[in-house]
């Protein structure tokens, strides 16, 4: 870990050195999600509610996922941009330093300017919370935390997969786009207005379910049951990443140079 913080500070520098850059993409980084969160908007105003769910319970939801997966897109930059290090040939430079292949590749790029995103998603997170009557608790407070820690975990483990593909395509495969930025508009809807087969591959599968619906249903007050399990599920999702990092290893085991 003193390693990630070396290649954190020395990124946040680099990117420092053109800060009238730096902030003006962090700006448009605020205002780029605004577009789908008005369109999130209108279209509760049109309908009033989808499937028993109001607006502020949907922008809950919308707050969780995309301050997740803005917090992945920032610190877990580096696989998203694997290709690259496998075209030039860069990875073979990384296997020859005695030092983990997961946090070289991890600490390889930052992307500071996502806390714009970052600071968008807490704001609806926040007005959402405001205008939801719901009864805090610890435990709901707890599980609160651990619904966006566990949607950073499941789209850095996306990111990692995506990146363990391209030991044999070289390039990247745009089609992992279904499962980042398709997944991030997708769970930004409770899962049950989807058809039965979609909640289940989004829960069993890519464990979004223990992001966006499951835990959820406990913040809001829409649960049956132990409350204790509800907190457990966003940590039980964030399990997803284990076998993320099986894969990657398996991977860099039978990587072969690209000879460049």
């Amino acid at each position: 870990m003193g390693i990630y913080v070396k290649y954190l500070w020395i990124h946040f520098k680099s990117q420092m050195q053109y800060r009238t850059s730096f902030w003006l993409l962090s700006l448009g980084q605020f205002f780029i999600p605004f577009t789908v969160f008005a369109g999130l908007y209108f279209l509760f105003e049109q309908f009033g509610q989808i499937r028993g769910w109001n607006f502020f319970e949907v922008a809950l939801c919308f707050g969780i996922i995309h301050m997740a997966f803005a917090l992945s897109e920032c610190f877990a930059r580096g696989f998203d941009a694997f290709s690259s290090l496998v075209r030039t040939g860069e990875f073979d430079r990384l296997l020859v330093r005695p030092r983990s292949t997961f946090i070289q590749v991890l600490g390889s790029k930052f992307e500071f300017t996502r806390f714009g995103r970052l600071l968008q998603s807490a704001v609806v997170l926040f007005w959402a919370l405001a205008n939801l009557n719901i009864e805090w608790s610890m435990i709901k407070a707890v599980t609160l935390v651990l619904m966006i820690v566990s949607g950073v975990f499941i789209f850095t483990g996306i990111y990692i997969l995506a990146a363990t593909l391209c030991f044999w395509t070289i390039e990247g495969l745009e089609v992992v786009n279904i499962f980042t930025d398709g997944g991030r508009e997708m769970a930004q809807y409770p899962l049950n207005i989807y058809q039965k087969w979609v909640t289940r591959f989004f829960t069993f599968v890519i464990p979004f379910g223990t992001v966006n619906y499951l835990p959820l249903l406990f913040i809001i007050g829409k649960n049956s049951g132990n409350e204790f399990y509800y907190m457990l599920t966003p940590i039980a999702g964030s399990l997803f990443i284990l076998p993320c990092l099986l894969v990657w290893q398996y991977g860099v085991k039978h990587y072969r140079s690209t000879g460049s």
